[in-house]
């Protein structure tokens, strides 16, 4: 076994020697399990132009089990459009009408107030208002009554609401991601908030678990299993935890990716000899092949509006992004900048093609512009890789190494504002952003 850390995938897929750095032994030895799923958010880097916003301490949140203004700034910190101002000591809740001119004073453009009661039933009442401190307008505002349990989804809610309201856009705050985790002999695959915290396993299991994906409708994962001994995806309902099995034909079956109306999966099989992309129904059946081609073609991903898929393959002697048309034909070649390319994400706008590339052993994310072709690249570590993009397309979450440890990241399109998500120990990896929940 290898201890590459990014080996071009299809031949990890369709060789024994699985040459994943999922595969490798742990960083450092995990006694607990929850505690990967806990995670230290840290912020770094400016952007050209941020949103100036104050988020008052919330009356009554100190006696609260979740500190809901703090989770709300964290969040606007880390999409790389907002600023803090420091809001210590003010005392405000949704009741009070700001005086804004002080807080023009101290620099905000706009200040969230508001309150956390609990009830006699234990539940707890949350309420928040927006105010442009600018124009001294009341932007609106919310109220929940929710369990402990939901107190981070609510205040990521808060910070969805802030967001849309003063960008303009959804915000991808109260969304999940998926990734894989490695601890001793075990292998797991956790769905999380999309800051990392509140983490769910979904699956735990002896063998290797790779490639979650999010389906568009945000109800299942598809993954790979080698539970078998040998890969095969499965799709994993999230709410009820049952799975079924998809493909588990002779070889290699891997790399699942949905269609987005999420009826359909691209996967890699190499049934017929190598590894060559199909297309397979979300609940099974025959699989139908997309083209021949003499290399190794995987790693699909659909475009946003279903009519293309986006490929890794090796067919020109290394390997190389390709885009087909989903209805099979030639492939045209993507990538040209660097000559190993591989994990393609795509925004879900469509203009942006985010993957990972090799450049003097050192393994980068960058970003193209698909309607020019120039590439960026975002990072400045040596071993990325799984990039994923946020519902909206603002961020994107990808695994990396910092300081001789895993971390999950997420990234502005420019590079200009991180934020590590830093796991108490073990393998982390393998992230998968889903899409907006339904409200």
């Amino acid at each position: 076994m290898t201890t590459d850390r990014n080996p071009y995938i299809p031949f990890a897929a369709a060789t024994p020697h699985i040459s994943r750095r999922l595969l490798m032994a742990a960083v450092g030895s995990v006694t607990a399990l929850p505690a990967l799923a806990q995670f230290k958010v840290e912020v770094t880097g400016v952007g050209l132009t941020q949103l100036p916003i104050a988020i008052a301490p919330f009356r009554g949140e100190a006696q609260a089990p979740q500190k809901i203004s703090a989770i709300v700034q964290a969040d606007l910190e880390r999409s790389g459009q907002f600023r803090a101002i420091d809001a210590a000591g003010s005392s405000l809740d949704e009741t009070t009408r700001p005086d804004v001119g002080l807080w023009r004073q101290k620099g905000a453009d706009s200040l969230a107030v508001g309150s956390v009661t609990r009830l006699a039933d234990g539940r707890f009442d949350v309420r928040f208002r927006l105010w442009d401190a600018v124009k001294g307008q009341d932007l609106g505002g919310q109220s929940f009554v929710v369990t402990q349990a939901d107190l981070r989804l609510v205040a990521h809610r808060i910070a969805d609401f802030i967001f849309e309201k003063l960008t303009g856009e959804r915000g991808v705050f109260s969304t999940r991601i998926a990734y894989v985790t490695k601890s001793g002999t075990r292998y797991s695959l956790w769905v999380a908030d999309a800051d990392g915290e509140n983490a769910q396993s979904a699956l735990s299991s002896p063998e290797p678990i790779i490639s979650p994906a999010w389906s568009p409708n945000g109800g299942q994962l598809a993954y790979v299993s080698f539970e078998s001994r040998k890969p095969v995806v499965y799709v994993h309902d999230v709410a009820s935890g049952r799975r079924r099995l998809i493909a588990n034909f002779r070889g290699s079956n891997s790399a699942p990716a949905w269609s987005p109306d999420s009826r359909t999966l691209a996967v890699t099989l190499s049934r017929d000899g190598g590894s060559q992309l199909y297309t397979i129904d979300a609940n099974g059946g025959e699989p139908r092949r997309l083209m021949q081609s003499a290399g190794i073609d995987t790693e699909p991903v659909f475009s946003s509006d279903g009519r293309n898929i986006f490929f890794v393959s090796d067919r020109g002697g290394a390997p190389q992004i390709y885009r087909v048309s989903t209805s099979g034909g030639n492939a045209e070649r993507v990538t040209f900048s660097g000559s190993y390319n591989i994990s393609p994400t795509l925004s879900p706008d469509g203009k942006w093609l985010a993957y990972i590339s090799r450049v003097s052993g050192a393994f980068k994310l960058h970003v193209m512009d698909l309607s020019t072709g120039t590439v960026n690249a975002i990072t400045d570590s040596a071993a990325d890789e799984n990039p994923s993009f946020a519902p909206n397309g603002r961020l994107i979450v990808y695994a990396t190494q910092q300081q001789g440890r895993d971390a999950l990241m997420t990234t502005t399109l420019d590079g200009k504002i991180k934020a590590r998500l830093a796991g108490q120990g073990g393998d982390i990896r393998e992230p998968d952003w889903g899409p907006f929940q339904k409200q």
